[in-house]
């Protein structure tokens, strides 16, 4: 069976905290990483009576989407509630682990489990992240000296794409010319005189806040004293799967249709599914945005898309939106949104561990509302 590291670097592959807001707490929140997990309990909020049911089915992790700490605490007395959630946890020997803003944006994550649970096809994001800067460094190397060059660079960070490192090419052998003046001290050739040597054309991406360390590197495993070589910043490809929200298509319905769909897709809540605009309008694409999304107003604006829909959303920039005379709006419980991605990281966990780790999603309702007239 896994350990709780093996469990905590799965979900940190699938949803690295590095892609987190500045702001959020994500990660492991308790737990000794050595323990062996052999039941996983998923949850979109570490409410007291979730950790009370982790700790009656013997759950060895608790994973939740929103965090138990969001804002610095001084103490955790069993006396509040999240102080009762951990002394609850920490008795039953049950670890906390939290996937929040990191697993809004993620391929697999909570925006794109909630347009999939809808039905929606060729997704694309709202907001498209921003990925990291890359820059490609092109060096000109002797031929039996090439692979420690490639090394050397390698070591330093370069050649990393996706899940692949020590990434590089290697052209065909050319001739590099060069004459060593007064003051050289050539590891080929004589001063003076012009020389002719068989080079390799090593080429290689990297981040651009490790073009100092790969270059450096470089020059450190490379024979001559003054290498040929270049670096190029490379254009943003502009194919980008991740990001804030998802848009998608839908076979063509009616507005009233698309919320029927949505009421009979997520899990009931006493907030319901509440729709601004004509019940005629026809939908054939939406916007989606798990948890609280108005701050996507304006994005959405100038989208061409029939709906969005997520959660939260105030009077007064609902209003103003649908006063421009934009996409309808439909507004849904902000736990039941981002319920949909628990059983999405529940099967990739399935999948990656098989009948090692037993698995549950809490079907506890965490609404904070709980009646409506």
């Amino acid at each position: 069976m896994p350990a709780l590291k093996d469990v905590v670097d799965l979900v940190h592959d699938w949803y690295p905290p590095s892609t987190a807001a500045e702001w959020d707490a994500v990660g492991l929140t308790y737990g000794d990483p050595e323990q062996p997990v052999r039941k996983v309990l998923f949850a979109v909020d570490p409410a007291p009576a979730v950790a009370d049911e982790a700790a009656e089915w013997k759950a060895d992790l608790l994973v939740v989407h929103h965090p138990l700490f969001l804002k610095p605490v001084h103490g955790f007395p069993a006396t509040t509630p999240k102080g009762r959630t951990l002394a609850t946890l920490a008795a039953s020997g049950c670890a906390l682990l939290t996937a929040h803003t990191n697993a809004d944006q993620a391929v697999g994550g909570v925006s794109e489990s909630l347009a999939h649970a809808l039905g929606l096809t060729d997704l694309e994001p709202i907001v498209p992240a921003v990925g990291e800067a890359v820059d490609k460094l092109t060096v000109y190397v002797p031929q039996d000296a090439a692979a420690p060059v490639r090394a050397s660079m390698a070591e330093a960070g370069a050649g990393r794409i996706g899940d692949y490192d020590f990434a590089s090419f290697t052209s065909a052998p050319g001739e590099g010319r060069f004459r060593p003046l007064d003051g050289a001290n050539p590891l080929i050739g004589t001063v003076g005189a012009i020389e002719t040597v068989s080079e390799v054309r090593v080429e290689v991406v990297l981040a651009r806040s490790l073009r100092g360390p790969v270059v450096r590197a470089m020059l450190a495993a490379h024979p001559y004293e003054e290498p040929a070589y270049d670096v190029v910043e490379l254009a943003d490809p502009g194919v980008v799967t991740t990001g804030t929200g998802r848009c998608g298509a839908l076979p063509p319905m009616t507005l009233a249709e698309f919320a029927e769909r949505v009421a009979a897709t997520l899990p009931t809540t006493s907030h319901g599914v509440r729709v601004a605009g004509d019940p005629d309008r026809l939908v054939r694409r939406v916007a989606v945005c798990g948890g609280a999304g108005d701050f996507l107003l304006d994005q959405v604006a100038g989208l061409p898309v029939d709906v969005y829909l997520t959660s939260d959303l105030r009077h007064h920039p609902a209003a103003e939106f649908v006063e421009k005379g934009g996409p309808a709006l439909v507004d849904v419980a902000h736990w039941a949104a981002e319920w949909t991605w628990l059983p999405v990281v529940e099967q990739r966990l399935r999948d990656a561990f098989g009948d090692a780790v037993e698995t549950r999603v809490s079907a506890l309702v965490t609404d904070p509302w709980t009646m409506r007239l």
